[in-house]
């Protein structure tokens, strides 16, 4: 099986009954939901935002004119129409998995965002080709969640989302919030590649996680649109770069990770900034395609090879490494950890780029605890 089948594969097998039941209404009524019961009802919405958000590039193959397998080309005809049902279903007031996007609880914001953020990342899939009537509906859905205040965090980056989506689709667009949470980034970074989540620093993962691949896709959006934000993409990217080498350096020889800071059950979706960076062609010089995808292959390896990965019907478990539901903090529930879908954002690439079809090489734990003599590493 090549790595590419394997991430397929992988990828279908995490996705496919979030999308499935979806599609056919069925989405409340099959859906385990583990995790607090006041976040039930926002459950739906985190499974299926965050699974589009991570499928969303391989999705906009369909509309590309790249050399697929049969056999892929194939299965993206299935779910891109899988993708557009879903997001009929899940805006349209009549449909049975109908979803929350706004409440007074403020969870809606993240993953209407994170719905937000798929359709920028497959523009001709899964916002042209929908229907008059869906494409009004998510309009309003997006627009109904500016009732919810982000806090003063990361979730900035949630209300700047949604509105560079709707910018986007050429709907008004409140500049306002996109400026400031860009901005307000912008003030906490803290150097070498990271920011604050917040003022202050968090051991964690959210800069690969939220806020690094969002400013990157929000600035992509609207530097033709604020120039003013334009100025600030190289440096963004530059920074994004940085984080990419010590994420692919926290990946060890067997293809584990430091399991550090809060939201560890998104499980690979920790390394969500460095496929982005692949799938952007925008890798810093130290890293190469091969090296990566083959330190990535290794991480979905290492997880997907444990016990109870999923429950009995195909569901993801609470866990990193199987199923620990004591990992999982409050706010964690079954939707929520359909983030790791973000790791396969690199599926977006054609079969014949450089990150796919260069011979396989170690990475850079590997190389080193092997004995290989390479360059150190250096801060920005």
């Amino acid at each position: 099986m090549t790595e590419r089948k394997f991430w397929l594969e992988t990828m279908f097998e995490i996705i496919d009954p979030v999308l499935e039941n979806l599609s056919q209404e069925k989405l409340k009524l099959k859906m385990p939901v583990a995790g607090e019961d006041e976040r039930v009802k926002f459950s739906y919405l985190e499974a299926f935002g965050r699974t589009l958000s991570g499928i969303a590039p391989w999705l906009e193959l369909n509309s590309k004119e790249v050399d697929l397998s049969p056999e892929e080309k194939k299965r993206l005809t299935k779910y891109t129409k899988l993708a557009r049902k879903s997001i009929k279903n899940a805006v349209d007031p009549d449909s049975a998995d109908y979803m929350v996007f706004a409440d007074q609880i403020r969870q809606p914001l993240v993953d209407t965002a994170f719905l937000a953020q798929a359709v920028i990342r497959a523009p001709e899939e899964l916002w042209q080709k929908l229907d008059s009537q869906t494409k009004t509906k998510l309009v309003e859905a997006l627009k109904s969640s500016r009732q919810i205040k982000p806090y003063y965090c990361n979730w900035l980056l949630f209300s700047a989302m949604v509105e560079a989506a709707l910018a986007f689709m050429g709907k008004d667009y409140d500049s306002v919030r996109i400026d400031y949470a860009i901005r307000e980034h912008m003030g906490w970074y803290l150097g070498d590649g990271v920011y604050g989540d917040g003022p202050e620093f968090h051991f964690d993962y959210y800069n690969s996680f939220v806020i690094q691949p969002m400013m990157l896709d929000i600035i992509k959006v609207m530097k033709d649109k604020d120039p003013e934000i334009a100025e600030m993409e190289a440096e963004v990217l530059s920074r994004a770069q940085r984080y990419g080498e010590i994420l692919e350096k926290m990946i060890a020889a067997d293809g584990s990770y430091p399991p550090i800071g809060r939201s560890i059950t998104y499980r690979f979706g920790v390394f969500q900034l460095l496929s982005q960076l692949s799938l952007n062609e925008k890798l810093p010089e130290s890293l190469n395609p091969a090296q990566v995808r083959s330190a990535l292959t290794a991480v979905i390896k290492k997880v997907m090879e444990a016990d109870n990965v999923f429950d009995q019907n195909g569901w993801l478990n609470i866990g990193l490494y199987g199923n620990q539901p004591d990992l999982g903090e409050h706010y964690i529930n079954t939707g929520s950890l359909y983030l790791a879908s973000e790791v396969f954002l690199a599926l977006g690439l054609a079969e014949n780029s450089e990150f796919w079809s260069a011979p396989s090489e170690a990475w850079s734990a590997k190389k080193i605890w092997s004995g290989k003599n390479i360059a150190a590493d250096h801060a920005l």
